[in-house]
Order: structure tokens, then sequence, then C-alpha cells
């Protein structure tokens, strides 16, 4: 045998574990079923690639086991994912809530480091590579695939699965994991669509297809989570940061409550606005908060023409309703196509929280994506693919 281990997918997750390996003295091969390793990374943050979350910690995901990302995490920091970068000349540059962008640089540069490294200590990657079946019997692995139009086998101690989730298909996105772990007899967390945009049909669909392209920062809830941040509609329903975060914890047949005046109390407003000017309009003052189109669309709900001097009480109890609750029913999400990630995946109670290697089949381990691990919006999910390449590399 000639490798330490084989390492299935060259995303975030399986070329952080390569590189580390190699840093080892590990020899370990790559085998990705794409044309090119990193292929979700480059289209990460439009290309940019929010590679990760200053404020990263285990209370940013979602998983069924709440503390099972701790060892991982405190065994490769976010400080380590930035001095790793910085070490190969990625600086990052602060965005929204913690987000880590390069400073000059993008997604091809983030994978540029680990090919360059792979190069440098020969860790092969194989692109084109399509496994065709797994062979164990306990003290090694044999991987058969097909590559160039040849079947071709590998052997070696150990394998590495970190062949990410169900997301974006189109860009070569499978079931293999979870295909593997359940001919294997580890358990599946029920998997569903997340970071995902939340649709809205019924009698609702024309009113949220009028503001097509209305950005507005709202406090999106529901009883297990709050997140503020831009929402925004489109012609089939809600998108944006805020309705993103929530889906991961939406649930079909659920509602959603929003308050679209999150930073504001509209009931103190009235009264301020009473006592200096209560001959505006209603409409004038919301124009304040919101683009004019938006404002006319809550005239289905609102007397806008109204002065605020003239509204009733009932009018009063209404507006701060509609402005501080308003609830939506969504009918779906749209799938795996526009998904940024898979919610749940192989369960962790399969794993060793501390090795990430499997507790039935020893030395086969799951990093990345494919293990129940979702983490928000923001470069969480980046930091949980670098720390489980860490920790399986180390463990190898």
């Amino acid at each position: 045998m000639d490798y330490d281990a084989i390492i299935i997918g060259a995303g975030a997750c399986g070329l952080m574990c390569a590189v580390q390996a190699g840093f080892l003295g590990k020899k370990v091969i790559v085998l990705e079923k794409g044309s090119k390793p990193g292929a979700k990374i480059l289209i990460s943050g439009g290309g940019r690639c929010n590679y990760t979350n200053i404020g990263a910690t285990h209370e940013q995901f979602i998983s069924a086991n709440a503390h099972f990302v701790k060892s991982a995490f405190k065994q490769w920091t976010v400080e380590d994912t930035i001095s790793f970068f910085e070490t190969y000349g990625i600086y990052g540059a602060e965005k929204t809530l913690g987000q880590l962008f390069p400073d000059g640089k993008n997604a091809k540069d983030v994978v540029e480091v680990f090919t360059s490294l792979c190069e440098e200590m020969e860790q092969q990657i194989i692109c084109n590579a399509e496994v065709l079946s797994i062979e164990n019997d306990n003290e090694e692995y044999q991987v058969n695939y097909q590559h160039n139009g040849k079947t071709k086998a590998l052997i070696a101690p150990n394998l590495v699965i970190a062949t990410g989730g169900l997301p974006i298909p189109k860009m070569g996105a499978t079931d293999f994991a979870l295909k593997f772990a359940r001919k294997h007899q580890l358990h599946i967390i029920e998997t569903a669509p997340a970071l995902v945009p939340l649709t809205i049909t019924g009698k609702d669909e024309a009113w949220f297809a009028q503001l097509s392209g209305n950005s507005v920062f709202c406090r999106v809830s529901n009883d297990e989570m709050s997140f503020e941040e831009n929402i925004l509609f489109t012609h089939w329903g809600l998108s944006g940061p805020a309705i993103l975060q929530i889906s991961s914890y939406w649930r079909r047949g659920q509602e959603i409550e929003i308050d679209l005046l999150p930073n504001e109390n509209i009931s103190t407003l009235l009264t301020t606005e009473r006592q200096q000017n209560g001959r505006i309009q209603l409409s004038t003052l919301l124009n304040r908060f919101y683009t004019k189109k938006f404002t006319d669309a809550l005239g289905k709900f609102l007397p806008l023409t109204k002065t605020i001097a003239d509204l009733t009480k009932a009018e009063m109890e209404t507006l701060s309703q509609t402005l501080h609750h308003f609830r939506i029913k969504p009918a779906g999400d749209k799938g795996y196509d526009k998904a940024e990630v898979m919610r749940g995946g192989i369960d962790t109670n399969e794993l060793s929280s501390k090795t990430l290697e499997s507790k039935k089949l020893p030395g086969c381990y799951f990093g990345g994506e494919c293990v129940d691990v979702t983490g928000w919006l923001g470069g969480y999910n980046f930091q949980w693919a670098w720390a489980s390449g860490f920790v399986i590399a180390h463990n190898l």
C-alpha cells in the first residue's frame, strides 16, 4: 500500500485533510468526481469566498448533538484558519457580522493555496475520477474507480469520505456519502435543504411578487431562532440573508414572524409624531423607513392616506401588528438547486467527536458537509470543513 489514506472528495474538507496529512509526512491520494478541485469553494460568496467567521463557536451550528463540534474546534480554531491562510498570502477583510473574505484576492486564490501545497508535497489529486465501489476487510480499503475510461483500484488502511452534501447537483453534488453510510448501517439524520430561499404561493403570491427586488432590514423569527439582517422579496417568495438563516430552522407547515421595523417602536413613533406633526399622512411616516414601492404595498393592510392624528386605536394596533409581527407561512423552499448547504447527514453518534472516525468502520472517517453539522450563513460551514479536515489528518 503506497498511501496512508484515500480521500474521496476534493472540497474544502478533503483538500485541508490532504495538506495537513502532508505536513505530517503522510501520503494520501484524493479522488474528485468533478473536473477541478474546490468547485464549491470557487462559487462561494459570489467567487469571493467567505472562508471563515471570527465569531465561530459551536453555538452557530445545527446538529442532533449540539456539542459535537466542540472537540474539532478546540483542535483547529478560527485563529488557526486565519493564521494558515495568512502564511500563504491570504489576509482576511472583515465584512458584515464577522465574515472574513480574502483581502484583494478571491476564491481562486483560496483553492490555489491547497493545490499548490498538494503539488509541493506530492499529494496527488485525480479529477474526473468516479468511484465505482469500495471494499474493506477491517484492515484496508480498496477503492475502485473509473478515470479516462479505465477502471483502476487503490488500496490504503484509511478512507476519508469528504464528498459534501446534496446542494447544487448541477455542480456534481451527490448522495455518495449517505449511500455509503447506509450500506454499512450507519444512521442518517433526515436531510433537507438549508440556507435556502423560501417560496410563497396561493393568495399571497401576487403581493410578494409585486415587491420583487425590494430589500428590507428585518428581524425574522420562529419558535427556535431569530436573525436580524436583510430580507429580499422575489417573484416567487423571499430570500436574503435573514431568510436563508431562518430557513435552516424552518419546517414545512410552520409560520415565520417578521419584524419589518426591528430598531424602532411604531407606537412610540406615532406618539411623538402626533405631538410634533399629527397632520402628516401615515405613508409619509413610513416612507422614512421603506421605499415608496414597499410603503404602497403595505396599503393592502394599512390606511396609508390617513393622517397620524386621525388613526383610531384599532388602526394603530393593526399598524403595530403589521410592522412588528408580520406573519407568513411559506409553501416550501427552492430545494437543493438553490440551497447553500444540507441540513442533517451522517449521525454524529456514529463518529468519534475527537477523531471523526466511524465507530463501526475502523479507519473510515467522515468530514465536512456530509456529517450532521450545519452552520449558519457567513463562513461557519467553511470553518467546520477546515477543522474536520485537520482533525482527520491528525488521526490517520
